[in-house]
């Protein structure tokens, strides 16, 4: 194990001292509650509009909730939302799929300012590796919004906002150790210089976990910047890397000593951001982005080692024109070309001829348009259309109705919407299917809910009904065929609270309830009714945030979860046990520059699994220091 954050302590002591002896009292900052209050949401519309008008189901996590928890990877703040089911394969480093509404990762697409991030030969979102640094805000946008984010946005979005820079220029650094011989740091700086303004992080994790074999090195790197000559241009650039090397030790029932796994990920992703006028303004991302997998010696018995390459290049154009006050139309075309593949010189020849090189070659064109009326005061209607055009499959046509409407005598807002999506086959349910003619799954949904404001603004609570109807599910025919055979339905209730009884203390809860069904019998993975793995039926999450003194800050949080099943292919499902942990964090501030902060997770030193043959970590404590200037 290497020993950096053993020096770079007493370093860090000495260089930044003298400005640590002088600083000044430490300033109370917005709450919480008061800062989300007054934001506004951008992944509802593609435009900026209050969170509390959102026409669709919104939730948003701070970039100071993320740092108040000690939050280190975006899986682990999505854990408090309503609608959203994270499922980690054992430890950090290893396979972590998030689920909404129970529609599963490959259904769900993923957004780094903008751009789709989406990656690998399955489609989905590995969210093992993304982790916090330089992030401002998530916004998770649950329902169909293939409309306006196109294929995998069949469950909704998940948006991830970096920093932007803005005044004077500043940095931070910080160590910490702790657990499991777990040692992180990292560093961010951020500011503008004249017309100039950046933003930029990075971070190395490095830890031994529980088991043999996994371990977890991951090095990350983040930068947003930016050009601004006046007020209505800005030209900007966002820049990402990441490499991580883990060690799968796969199920205490079948341990696999040496097996290791290397991902390495890059992306660039220009844009423009121009306002001609105050009712005209354009954006334009042109992104490429690069992933490399090395699987070795991947000791499965078939396959064997193998390396595989994604590349995609993507350009995304938008235009929000406002004719008059009450009307703004929304529109813009997207294009995306994917190449994919995969070397496996030592695959199997037991069950017939097996290519050793694998590929698909993707390409989409698509074209969009919405328009969001506010013909009278406090009422939001949006409706849109969108056609994506693939090579492989020809066209798809989805839309979206949806609308809110707030009552200001009782300070609430009645929200609903009517929803079409879809997901594209995978090139691994093309390649390993053997079946180039697959169709995209499509669903039709729909949600309503109120949003009520009670207290003075104190507590806010967030009510959701959800359907979803899924079809041309891609299934197995137990002849190594992937078919368009499978239909599901989901549907269940959204709960989200969030209270601010007095300044220095915040409460939140969410509670989800999921009925997650296979409504049909032609896939032989599961039997008809029976229920979707690995979705939970309830899931609840409380946490308490308390600053004293203006110093001490410190949170804890809980999570429950019941009533799960694993997959038993061609047979029922079997029940996997109920959980819950708690965490608690704590971080002092010594004074503007300094703090000092530490955590406990699974203070209750719970053992579970959240999949079955994968056991989390026990309880585990971490310290450290953080320095701003």
């Amino acid at each position: 194990m290497q020993n950096r954050p053993f020096w770079f302590f007493p370093v860090a002591l000495l260089v930044f001292a003298p400005v640590v002896c002088h600083a000044q009292e430490p300033t109370p900052s917005l709450s919480p509650i008061e800062a989300l209050t007054e934001s506004v949401v951008v992944s509802a519309t593609r435009f900026d509009i209050p969170l509390d008008q959102s026409p669709a189901s919104v939730s948003v996590i701070s970039s100071e909730d993320i740092e108040q928890k000690q939050i280190q990877r975006v899986s682990d703040a999505l854990r408090e939302l309503p609608g959203v089911s994270v499922v980690q394969t054992g430890t950090a480093g290893q396979l972590t799929s998030v689920f909404m509404r129970g529609l599963p990762s490959e259904d769900m697409q993923v957004l780094l300012d903008g751009i789709p991030i989406n990656q690998g030969l399955s489609g989905a979102m590995n969210f093992a590796d993304i982790i916090t640094d330089d992030i401002d805000r998530i916004e998770v946008v649950r329902g169909p919004q293939s409309t306006i984010y196109g294929p995998r946005a069949l469950a909704g979005v998940i948006q991830i906002f970096t920093k932007q820079g803005t005044g004077t220029p500043g940095a931070m650094v910080a160590a910490e150790g702790g657990s499991y011989d777990t040692f992180r740091e990292w560093g961010q700086s951020d500011g503008k210089i004249n017309e100039f303004d950046y933003s930029i992080a990075g971070s190395r994790l490095d830890t031994d976990n529980a088991r043999p074999n996994n371990n977890y090195r991951n090095s990350a790197g983040i930068a947003n910047v930016g050009w601004s000559p006046d007020d209505q241009l800005r030209i900007g650039s966002l820049f990402t890397y990441s490499v991580s090397d883990t060690g799968n030790p796969n199920t205490i029932f079948d341990p696999r000593p040496i097996d290791h796994f290397l991902t390495e990920r890059w992306l660039i992703g220009p844009h423009i951001d121009w306002r001609p006028t105050d009712w005209w303004d354009h954006q334009f991302i042109f992104s490429y982005d690069h992933e490399r997998q090395i699987n070795d010696p991947n000791e499965d018995g078939f396959v064997g080692p193998t390396r595989a390459l994604f590349e995609r290049t993507q350009v995304d154009y938008q235009n929000n024109l406002r004719p008059t006050s009450w009307l703004t139309l929304t529109s813009g075309f997207f294009y995306s070309r994917v190449n994919a593949g995969q070397e496996r010189p030592f695959v199997s020849q037991a069950f017939g001829p097996q290519p050793t090189f694998i590929s698909d070659h993707t390409q989409e064109v698509a074209g969009f348009l919405q328009a969001t009326l506010t013909p009278v005061e406090n009422l939001i209607f949006v409706a849109g259309g969108r056609l994506d055009q693939f090579n492989e499959f020809g066209g798809v046509w989805t839309y979206r109705v949806a609308g809110s409407y707030k009552i200001d005598q009782t300070n609430s807002t009645l929200h609903s919407s009517v929803a079409t999506g879809f997901s594209p086959p995978s090139s691994q349910d093309i390649i390993f299917g053997n079946n180039p003619n697959l169709d995209p799954e499509k669903d039709f949904g729909w949600d309503i809910g109120v949003r009520q404001e009670l207290w003075k603004n104190r507590v806010a609570l967030d009510l959701t009904y959800f359907h979803n109807d899924l079809s041309n599910v891609i299934g197995f025919n137990g002849l190594f065929q992937t078919l368009n055979l499978g239909a599901a339905e989901t549907q269940g209730l959204e709960a989200a609270l969030r209270a601010q009884p007095i300044p220095n203390l915040v409460f939140l809860a969410s509670y989800t309830y999921l009925d997650a069904t296979k409504t049909s019998s032609a896939d032989i993975s599961q039997p008809e009714g029976a229920r979707l793995p690995r979705r939970p039926r309830n899931e609840l999450y409380a946490s308490a945030s308390y600053l004293w003194w203006n110093r001490l800050r410190t949170v804890v949080e809980a999570k429950w979860v019941n009533a799960r099943e694993e997959l038993n292919f061609g047979g029922p499902n079997f029940d996997i046990e109920d959980y819950s942990f708690v965490n608690i964090a704590a971080e002092y501030q010594v004074n503007p520059h300094l703090s000092l902060f530490g955590r406990i997770d699974n203070l209750t030193n719970e053992h579970y699994s959240e999949v079955f043959g994968f056991p989390a970590l026990g309880r585990a404590a971490y310290g450290g220091m953080k320095l701003r200037f």
